[in-house]
C-alpha cells in the first residue's frame, strides 16, 4: 500500500478563531503553530503546506508567567555596527501587541521557504474585531 501524499490543490483549508484573553504566550503560540502547519489533520506531510487559516483577536490581553513581563528580552540588529536593538516584552507590548504572538508563532514554525507560506496565514488583532466575518471562522478554544 502506498502512502498517500496530498497535493496543494486538494488541500481544503478552514478558518479559526482563537481568543488570546488570559492565555498563557507559550501555549497559544504551540497550537497556532500546530494549526498553520496543518498537524492536526490525517494527511499531514511535512513537505506540503496542509495547515488552515488562523485569526487571533485580544491579542494585547495574552499573558505571560513569572518575571517574563519585564525580563524576557526581543533582540533585533540593524546590520550596521553597533546596530543591536533590545526591547523588553512589557515595550513591545505598549508598542505592538501584534508582534508578540508573530514573534512567538514564526520561532515555532520550519525556517524556509514553506514556513514563510505557513506564516503568511495567520492573522493577529487588537481587540476583538476583524475583517475576516466573509471566510465564517470557527472558534477554536485551547
Amino acid at each position: 500500500m502506498k502512502t498517500y501524499l496530498p497535493k496543494k490543490e486538494e488541500v481544503e483549508r478552514k478558518w479559526y478563531v482563537i481568543d488570546a484573553t488570559d492565555k498563557p504566550l507559550g501555549r497559544l503560540a504551540s497550537k497556532i503553530a500546530s494549526i498553520l502547519r496543518g498537524k492536526h489533520k490525517v494527511y499531514f506531510s511535512p513537505s506540503v503546506d496542509t495547515g488552515d487559516f488562523v485569526i487571533v483577536i485580544n491579542a494585547e490581553k495574552v499573558k505571560v508567567t513569572g518575571k517574563k513581563y519585564t525580563q524576557k528580552l526581543y533582540y533585533h540588529h540593524t546590520l550596521y555596527p553597533g546596530g543591536l536593538r533590545v526591547k523588553s516584552f512589557r515595550e513591545l507590548m505598549e508598542e505592538d501587541p501584534t508582534k508578540v504572538i508573530e514573534y512567538a508563532v514564526r520561532g515555532m514554525l520550519p525556517h524556509n521557504s514553506l514556513g514563510e507560506k505557513q506564516f503568511k496565514k495567520l492573522k493577529v488583532y487588537v481587540g476583538s474585531e476583524h475583517p475576516h466575518s466573509a471566510q465564517k471562522p470557527e472558534p477554536l478554544e485551547l
